[in-house]
């Protein structure tokens, strides 16, 4: 039997994770980035045990990360038969990554404050009516 080992996440990382569920990051999604940030690389494996997650969930968060050109992926050939298999990277800083979620918020708290006040002149025109 192979045995291989593999960095799993600290409780300064879970905290990490939670803040960024506060913000209303997905769990699976602020998992992989916690744990891609600890890692120089990693494979679809070693992000499961590491971060606690099932393959199904790496795969969502995986496309999520993706599709914000946050990751880089690349393939290494097993010993012997079969496919080969996936390693994965950050390819963001956790600044920059930070500062997506940053702008994100700033945006959306524009608009809401914007509705706020769209809201209050509204109410103004029904009262008088």
């Amino acid at each position: 039997m192979r045995q291989f080992s593999v960095k799993v996440l600290d409780d300064k990382d879970r905290e990490f994770v939670e803040v960024l569920r506060d913000l209303g990051i997905p769990r699976n999604v602020a998992s992989m980035i916690t744990y891609l940030a600890n890692v120089y690389e990693a494979t679809s494996r070693e992000i499961e045990i590491g971060s606690n997650l099932r393959q199904p969930e790496v795969s969502i968060a995986m496309r999520s990360l993706r599709k914000n050109d946050w990751i880089e992926e690349r393939e290494i050939k097993k010993d012997g038969k079969g496919r080969p298999m996936k390693v994965y990277r950050l390819t963001r800083s956790l600044e920059e990554i930070i500062g997506h979620f940053e702008e994100e918020k700033r945006i959306e708290s524009t608009r809401v404050m914007e509705n706020i006040d769209r809201l209050k002149d509204l109410s103004r025109k029904l009262s008088s009516s």
